[in-house]
């Protein structure tokens, strides 16, 4: 297979691959190996503080000397209400004893104790690194960040789920735009947390290219040569891998979460908003099948503020039931090798 240069130019590395920012996954070592593989690695920052942001960029560049993407969440972030604050304890309380119901005791957090951040932080603390390439997901930065960034030189990669999205996107000054199909592990990109798009990664690719005139990135079931192929007949010309990497050598999952990656099947996997409040795809446990579709889930950032303690304290309990696992639809045979191995493996089934 010929690659096509122009992202891999944009870039400035040797293939247009793109080591997905799987936040609670993805770690600086991972960022690494993925550059030493000569690909795009990506840093995940969510929406995490400033100076975190900043702390972790640091110490990906102590491990690497090649150019990696960064990646925020743009959310906004809901107005505390009475009835917000009501539901908030009232699903504190559910879950604290749904906890103690299956042996691990955790407090949870007040909402008066959660720590929200707003994304413009990041951007400056972005800019002041000099980090030349961000990601985001959840919706589109704003006006005065984009022209912020521009000003710098900052290659942005936006990410839409829907034709009407990547439209958006581009009408903004996006540089790049990630297509995300439904069939991709992790939250949605979606710009809206409730009736989000749902429509196959495939056939959204080949209507985004229809529509867009900026260079894409397919997210969503690459797992070997043919998929990327697949993608690129559509008309991407970068190829996002996440899923693949999940069981890799750098992976921050712990060895249960990844012992439980060997007996998944396709059934397993589903769409959530159990977790965090906005839709992810991820491995179903008892978590999710009693939360989900409950009154017990409020709206991003809340929900994940409020559960991230739960997660927590079930891992070092090694509760796989309580902690969230995203995968994509496309169960393959996790590799435990180091992800620069695995991504030479993807990229020589291409040619």
């Amino acid at each position: 297979m010929f690659f096509p240069e122009t992202i891999a130019k944009i870039f400035n590395v040797k293939y247009p691959v793109v080591q997905a920012p799987m936040f609670g996954v993805s770690t600086p070592e991972m960022v690494a190996s993925a550059n030493r593989a000569g690909c795009l690695g990506s840093l995940a920052l969510a929406d995490l503080s400033a100076e975190k942001s900043v702390e972790l960029i640091r110490k990906t560049r102590k491990l690497t000397d090649q150019p990696f993407a960064v990646n925020i969440f743009v959310h906004q972030i809901p107005e505390i209400t009475d009835e917000l604050e009501t539901k908030f304890i009232k699903t504190k309380n559910f879950l604290e004893q749904f906890a103690s119901d299956h042996n691990f005791e955790v407090h949870l957090p007040s909402l008066q104790d959660l720590h929200l951040n707003s994304y413009h932080e990041q951007v400056d603390a972005i800019i002041s690194a000099e980090c030349t390439v961000l990601s985001f997901t959840f919706g589109n930065l704003d006006e005065k960040s984009i022209q912020k960034l521009k000003e710098k030189g900052t290659v942005l990669i936006g990410t839409c789920t829907s034709v009407a999205e990547a439209e958006l996107l581009e009408k903004s000054g996006i540089d790049i735009i990630c297509v995300q199909g439904i069939e991709a592990g992790g939250h949605r990109g979606s710009f809206e947390s409730e009736n989000i798009p749902q429509i196959g990664g495939l056939s959204l690719l080949s209507q985004v290219y229809d529509a867009v005139n900026v260079p894409l990135i397919y997210a969503g079931g690459i797992f070997n040569g043919r998929t990327v192929k697949a993608a690129s007949e559509l008309g991407a010309q970068g190829f996002q891998v996440g899923s693949l990497l999940l069981n890799s050598k750098e992976s921050a999952l712990q060895n249960f979460e990844k012992e439980r990656l060997k007996n998944v099947s396709e059934k397993d996997i589903v769409l959530t908003k159990s977790f965090s409040g906005r839709f992810a795809r991820g491995i179903q446990n008892k978590f999710i099948k009693t939360i989900e579709n409950s009154e017990y889930i409020l709206p991003y950032p809340y929900q994940n503020k409020l559960t991230g303690e739960l997660r927590r304290v079930a891992r070092t309990v090694e509760n796989a039931e309580f902690v969230n696992l995203w995968a994509g639809q496309s169960v393959v045979s996790y590799s435990e090798l180091s992800t620069q191995d695995i991504l030479e493996k993807l990229l020589r089934e291409c040619f």
